[in-house]
């Protein structure tokens, strides 16, 4: 628990960074699919190295020459001329290179930024919904821009930039020790003073840019929410508040950015003064103790470069920290646990035949399959038997929100639940789909405990329309073909016929090609939901789960699908969650659930008899709330 709680501390931005080395490391380590490349790079870079050193180190010999009075003139030229060639032959390797070298990092960090894409996305995948409860949207999409973003910059720029500087500075240094002894002493003094003032102003600036990624995850949580919310924040004249709300957010930003970049950007300036000292510096001292002006040329030629090389690693300080800061971030978030599934039951198609059960993948027949101790093989039927026994849940260990709950459904059976907002009506089938664990009792499912059922087969085998209905950007049958990927066009069109959609989707520009954007807000609420239902029909599962089905569907409609619903629900368990207390009136037990609670059981008619809770809702004595 310590470690999860870690972890959900660096989430929520109430952590200090961890080590930067340890978060660099884990993230050199993605260059592992990239390693051929990489060090090809890393080769060429050397060479380029080289060859700009080496082209400095001719400055000495043509200024000697110069100087020399012992060549003949045509020899004299001759000697001249083949040194600048020289010169221009390492700058040319040097231009060929410094494209070649950034074409492999550029490929290299592509593909690292692929892979770390990849591997979130594929864990968010995995991780349970409470992580989702706990996150708004825009924090979430703050991993995929901002968190990214910094680090995609600092692996295409900031990583090649350091590596040349780092290798340009060992040949640069090898070189002025070759030079001179006394030149280099200087160099080493006033370097080291440069480090530790680096080392200072970084410590700080890396602090302010961890800081900054959290913040902004901050604002574009807010800038989400908002933006889903404004029709209810102009419906209720609440544009001036939210501005006042956001500008506080966005000044905290201001803030900590304004630090962050101020730390990080004094580095630039500093090191360039820096370098204009040591050049003057080595340069007197030089006159005063060198004898030949071409080591001098040649050395000062090699400060303007320490310099030059210095400064470009300063000067990608802020994008590293940044993009540490937003690594830490990722890797948090990697680190998080994710749904654990123990299961062993899984879900399989076939037949019976002498009674025996034979897989196959051309029939609709059902069954939970497990291997005993031994390998041999068991079928269950799939019927759709469903029981809570004595189930007691709470979202966050604190309260408690079903209690001792004890119900089934016999296989074909429709079971309503009906009762106050918060009673644990959603909750119930929240934990059928195991989007939960429960605390206490034991839910089977023909008879199997449903821990021990894999949930991607547990999901597979129920059917759920949501209240919110959820349209991914598409045509209108990719959306419906999503509860069943291998379903035809005819399929999906018989489904939407089911749930009465097929009217309006054939009067629709484009019928079933119809594109639907931003959640399907070129279609009605009603339409939405219709469309839902479809979804949930194509897919044509054993159990079906309805939580507030028609709640945007007008009373006229509803009746007009009640006879599809009726046709999709033939033969299969059925859990419906309704505040219409008319859709529930054909179940076979209707329950009624108060503060997690089971006060009442029994069909329609039953309730009504006992004159209690059911009765004073469905006559309208009392009102749900």
């Amino acid at each position: 628990m310590a470690r999860q709680s870690d972890i959900a501390g660096k989430l929520k931005g109430k952590r200090r960074p961890d080590n930067p080395l340890k978060t660099m490391k884990r993230l050199f380590s993605y260059y592992g699919k990239s390693k051929a490349i990489f060090i090809i790079a890393v080769i060429i870079i050397v060479v380029y190295s080289a060859a700009t050193i080496g082209a400095s180190y001719m400055m000495k010999p043509v200024v000697n020459m110069l100087k020399d009075t012992s060549f003949v003139p045509d020899e004299r030229y001759a000697k001249y001329l083949a040194l600048l060639m020289g010169m221009a032959f390492l700058y040319f390797l040097g231009a060929l290179t410094n494209y070649i070298f950034n074409r492999l990092m550029l490929e290299c960090s592509a593909r690292v930024m692929r892979d770390i894409r990849e591997h979130m996305f594929n864990h968010m995948q995995n991780m349970p919904i409470s992580f989702f409860d706990g996150h708004t949207h825009g924090e979430l999409m703050s991993y995929y821009t901002n968190d990214i973003d910094a680090i995609r910059e600092m692996l295409h720029h900031s990583i090649t930039q350091i590596i040349i500087s780092s290798v340009s500075l060992i040949g640069i240094i090898l070189m002025m020790i070759i030079l001179s002894i006394s030149l280099f002493t200087i160099i080493v003094v006033m370097g080291l003073s440069v480090f530790f003032i680096v080392k200072l102003i970084g410590k700080k600036s890396g602090k302010n840019f961890a800081t900054q990624q959290k913040v902004v995850a901050k604002v574009n949580g807010y800038i989400e929410e908002m933006m889903e919310g404004t029709k209810v924040i102009k419906v209720f004249n609440h544009e001036e508040k939210i501005i006042e709300d956001f500008d506080k957010i966005n000044d905290d930003l201001f803030g900590v950015a304004t630090k962050a970049n101020t730390y990080a950007n004094v580095i630039g300036p500093i090191m360039n003064n820096l370098s204009h000292i040591f050049y003057a510096i080595t340069t007197t001292v030089g006159v005063l103790t060198l004898t030949q002006g071409g080591v001098l040329i040649a050395f000062l030629q090699y400060i303007r470069q320490f310099a030059d090389r210095m400064s470009q690693i300063s000067s990608q300080f802020n994008f590293i920290l940044l993009a540490l800061a937003g690594a830490e971030r990722v890797f948090a978030l990697l680190d998080m646990p994710v749904e654990n599934d123990e299961g062993d039951v899984t879900l399989v198609r076939g037949y019976e035949e002498d009674g025996k059960f034979i897989e196959s993948n051309t029939v609709d027949s059902w069954a939970w399959k497990t291997v005993d101790k031994n390998g041999e093989e068991h079928f269950t039927k799939l019927r759709g038997e469903v029981i809570f026994d004595d189930v007691t849940f709470s979202y966050d260990g604190k309260k408690t929100v079903l209690k001792n709950i004890s119900l089934f459904a016999k296989p074909g059976q429709k079971i309503a639940f009906v009762g106050s907002t918060g009673a644990g009506k959603t909750t119930i089938t929240n934990l059928i789909n195991r989007f939960y664990d429960i605390e206490k009792g034991m839910i089977t499912y023909d008879g199997i405990n449903i821990k021990r059922i894999k949930k991607s087969d547990l999901r597979r085998s129920l059917g759920m329309v949501l209240q919110d209905t959820h349209l991914f950007t598409g045509t209108v049958m990719e959306n419906i073909r999503y509860g069943n990927l291998k379903a035809t066009d005819d399929d999906c069109i018989n489904a939407a016929k089911i749930a009465n959609a097929h009217y309006f989707i054939s009067h629709l520009p484009e019928g079933y090609d119809t594109m639907l954007y931003s959640d399907g807000a070129n279609l009605s609420q009603g339409q939405r939901q219709l469309i839902s239902i479809a979804r949930a029909a194509v897919s044509d599962p054993p159990v079906l789960i309805l939580d507030e089905a028609t709640s945007s569907i007008d009373t006229r409609t509803e009746k007009h699908i009640e006879k599809g619903m009726d046709s999709l629900m033939n033969g299969r368990t059925v859990f419906v969650i309704a505040h219409r207390l008319s859709t529930v009136r054909n179940s076979n037990a209707i329950i009624v659930l108060e503060n997690g609670e089971i006060i009442e059981r029994g069909d329609h008619k039953t309730l009504l008899e006992q004159r209690g809770k059911y009765y004073n809702l469905y006559t309208g004595m009392f009102e749900l709330t």
